[in-house]
């Protein structure tokens, strides 16, 4: 033992006189760009067309087979939407094998078989890949069509349709796309409930045998297989899959405008402003300046530690994040930097992205950024390279591109040959901030009016459908005699009558929603005048609790205590209870405003506005401006499906937002004048 203490000592010794023969304050000289082996990739072709490409992995027991239908893109016109809905039919079972079966089968076997409009990919433990292969291959030739599945498919379409018409997310990813590439290009076109209804099951079958071919297909396996019984394997699955004339249209080119412009689209449900700015570009996998291009976009927005991300969020705090990205493609290219940001910066962040855009193609870049961003790809490179998928990917950009052999084996030290003039170059050629379209999705009457006065550019008008329109109506004339006391009376008639009101004494409201997949529960107390208790308690256990007798209160967060003090405690003083809208008679009718079709009166009441609907007289939406990491932020709460408790309409759905999270509330239980004693608000 002592032996081997004093061989331990002497090593350690002989660490540290190392140690001391460096110079510590110099930093060390980067070493030479790792050598890239992909390792032994096998390629073969059938008499079909289809292009097999199998690269040998014996790290895990495990091979996948991922089939790639590499069409050009086909614009689907008044059906759009008809490749999709026949991938998504792709896999309900085939000629020789009924869907619940295919389906037992693989779960049986503990594999992954998915298939859609652009191939199909399955997984499974090596013992049973020539298994899983075969019912790849059986649904890729011989697929079933049903009815029964089409209407399905159809239904599931029209509502996700639906519910994606209020997210304004995806409408602001709609119109730009069909701005950014036109509507006739299969890139700009969208799917829409009457494109949808156009389609037959008949569509499908005729699109399933038109573009589902072997001869515009490669099948890349990978794993812990055998190449030869592998090769063996897939002539006997897959040369009896006929090849087709598959049609190559050509392709419009998309165009960028003469000058930047703003392109708006009025969303009057919009809490916070989807920014893009996007121009087409000419860029593809292999061009000569292509990695300067990428190292540029990571300096601009490729991350947290990108121009973007560190002036919108670290410095401006308008944004959780603000990004860049170049789309390489051999169709349609695309540049785009985004942010999503509070209402009230829109215009300013709008100026900071165009800026931040301006800056890196007339100012060159730091040899520091330069040096992170190789640093950053070089890092990732060689980690993603070691996974077995990434040389199978590799070896399939190789064919489809058209790329040299050793493409990948030179990526590295063609990113390490990038220098400062390049980046400059790329930035100047890819980001057009002076030819781009800006897109802006938000509510128009609180964006409008700053983006007129601080832009310079030219303000186009465009609908949810990418169709040109008019400025949007900045507010409604408000009718003589309506006061902000008359719309909430109003309101107290329309959920039972003022007397009804009046003789609620206590108020127990109890609603439940989902978080992250846990069970969250939410509990309301009020009494009269001003007395409130509120209970948030996570899978059973109280997070957070909220108290307030009348005069005091406090708020405790998982055991921590906090009185309430200053504005918060004014603020719970002014409130009343058990119906908060009795306070809101002394707020201020600011305006009319539409919301989802409908015009809503909105009362100014603190920080807080006040929608109630003109027809129905009900509240459908709150919005409180509160302060946030990133500063002051508008949080929204949506009520609907108001139902009678005791002759008095509550809300029984209950929309808000916890940061990034929505919480959607399904009230459970309603208690009037019980269930609450005073007690509670000890």
């Amino acid at each position: 033992m002592k032996t081997k203490i004093l061989s331990l000592v002497a090593i350690l010794a002989m660490s540290f006189a190392v140690t001391a023969q460096r110079d510590l304050n110099k930093q060390p000289k980067p070493g030479p760009a790792p050598k890239v082996k992909l390792g032994k990739v096998e390629k073969f072709k059938l008499s079909n067309g289809l292009e097999v490409i199998m690269v040998e992995n014996h790290k895990l027991p495990r091979a996948s087979a991922n089939l790639t239908i590499d069409n050009k893109p086909a614009a689907e016109g008044t059906k759009a939407g008809l490749a999709d809905l026949m991938g998504g039919l792709l896999g309900n079972g085939t000629t020789t094998i009924s869907k619940d079966d295919f389906n037992e089968k693989v779960d049986y076997l503990g594999a992954f078989v998915n298939y859609s409009k652009g191939g199909a990919y399955a997984s499974s433990l090596k013992k049973y890949f020539p298994e899983i292969l075969g019912l790849l291959a059986d649904g890729v030739k011989n697929p079933v069509f049903s009815q029964e599945e089409f209407d399905k498919s159809v239904a599931r379409t029209l509502d996700g349709l639906k519910s994606n018409e209020k997210s304004v997310t995806a409408i602001a990813r709609r119109v730009e796309d069909a701005l950014t590439y036109g509507k006739n290009h299969p890139y700009g076109e969208f799917t829409t409930k009457e494109s949808i209804k156009n389609i037959t099951l008949q569509d499908v079958k005729d699109n399933y045998n038109t573009y589902y071919r072997p001869n515009n297909s490669y099948l890349v396996i990978v794993g812990d297989i055998n190449p030869k019984e592998t090769k063996k394997l897939v002539k006997k699955l897959f040369s009896d899959w006929k090849a087709g004339n598959v049609p190559n249209v050509a392709l419009q080119k998309p165009t960028n405008p003469a000058t930047a412009e703003i392109n708006f689209i009025n969303m009057p449900n919009a809490v916070q402003s989807e920014i893009a700015v996007v121009n087409n570009i000419d860029l593809k996998l292999g061009d000569k300046d292509y990695y300067a291009a990428l190292l540029a976009n990571n300096i601009l927005g490729g991350g947290g530690t990108a121009r973007l991300f560190m002036n919108l969020r670290e410095d401006k705090g308008y944004t959780y994040g603000s990004y860049s990205s170049l789309r390489q493609s051999r169709n349609a290219a695309t540049f785009r930097a985004s942010a999503a940001v509070r209402n009230m910066v829109t215009d300013s962040a709008m100026v900071e992205i165009q800026k931040e855009i301006n800056k890196i193609r007339y100012q060159k870049a730091s040899a520091e950024e330069l040096k992170n961003a190789k640093a950053k790809y070089v890092g990732n490179f060689v980690m993603d390279v070691q996974k077995p998928r990434t040389a199978a990917r590799f070896a399939l950009n190789i064919a489809r591109y058209n790329l040299p052999e050793d493409f990948y084996e030179n990526y590295l030290s063609n990113i390490n040959a990038v220098t400062l003039d390049d980046v400059q170059n790329a930035a100047i050629k890819y980001f057009k901030g002076d030819k781009a379209r800006i897109f802006i999705t938000g509510k128009g009457i609180e964006v409008l009016k700053n983006l007129e006065k601080n832009s310079d550019y030219k303000i186009k008008y465009f609908d949810k459908n990418g169709n040109a329109t008019t400025k949007p109506k900045m507010s409604l004339p408000i009718p003589a005699g309506v006061t902000a006391a008359t719309v909430v009376d109003n309101y107290f008639k329309a959920i039972g009558g003022k007397d009804k009101v009046d003789a609620v004494k206590s108020l127990m409201i109890s609603s439940d929603a989902k978080i992250q997949g846990m069970q969250l529960n939410l509990v309301q107390k009020n009494a009269a005048p001003n007395k409130s208790l509120v209970l948030v308690s996570v899978m059973g256990n109280v997070m957070q609790k909220v108290v307030f007798d009348g005069t005091k209160g406090y708020q405790e967060v998982q055991g921590q205590k906090k009185e309430m003090a200053g504005e918060k405690l004014e603020k719970a003083k002014s409130e009343a209870a058990p119906f908060t809208d009795l306070a809101y008679k002394k707020g201020k009718l600011e305006r009319i405003e539409p919301i989802d079709g409908k015009n809503a009166y909105v009362i100014k009441h603190g920080k807080s506005e006040i929608f109630y609907d003109i027809t129905s007289g009900l509240k459908v939406k709150e919005v409180k401006t509160a302060k946030g990491p990133q500063g002051e932020m508008k949080v929204p709460t949506l009520y609907s499906d108001y139902k009678e408790v005791n002759g008095i309409k509550f809300p029984h759905k209950i929309a808000t937002k916890s940061g990034p999270m929505d919480l959607n509330f399904v009230v459970k239980e309603i208690k009037i004048n019980e269930g609450v004693s005073n007690a509670d608000f000890q």
